[in-house]
């Protein structure tokens, strides 16, 4: 019985420790995240400034969206990276813009490496006035099943929030 109880109190110490895994950010915070989550920064969620996205493994594509001209070069984390880093366990995202426009994106819907939560656009941060300084981006033509009106919605720009949703 001791040993079961050593091992218990073991366990729960372990799981205490890591919900505070994430540092708290030191310059402006560009993203929060809530919800459902195994490892945050804060008691209220998860914050991340941009050096902090920064930090996470980034990945970078070329692809033409509705909204912009052209093809543009997108650099951002993908956003199974994000939600990994924060131990998110649920069945829904809901994304929300800064002027609270939200989308919900299911869980099961996010691959490895897409969509990614966008921070560069051709080399460069976006303003808000460049949909920025987070974007929701899919590399659109690389596959038809993004070039959808569902994917489309899903392309939340002026990203500021996360949820995760059981």
């Amino acid at each position: 019985m001791r040993i079961l109880l050593a091992a218990l109190a073991m366990v729960l110490t372990l799981g205490q420790a890591q919900a505070q895994d994430l540092a708290e950010p030191a310059g402006e915070v560009v993203l929060t995240i809530t919800g459902n989550l195994t490892q945050s920064g804060a008691e209220d969620g998860a914050r991340f400034d941009m050096d902090m996205l920064k930090a996470l493994p980034a990945r970078t594509f070329a692809t033409s969206t509705i909204w912009t001209e052209g093809e543009n070069t997108f650099v951002g984390v993908p956003l199974s990276v994000v939600l990994e880093a924060v131990g998110a366990d649920g069945s829904i995202i809901r994304a929300t813009a800064i002027n609270d426009y939200a989308v919900e994106i299911p869980m099961d819907s996010v691959t490895e490496s897409d969509p990614i939560v966008a921070y560069e656009m051709n080399g460069a941060e976006m303003s808000r006035r460049q949909k920025g300084p987070l974007w929701i981006v899919y590399p659109y033509d690389s596959d038809p099943k993004y070039q959808t009106e569902v994917t489309y919605s899903r392309s939340i720009w002026q990203l500021d929030r996360l949820e995760v949703v059981k």
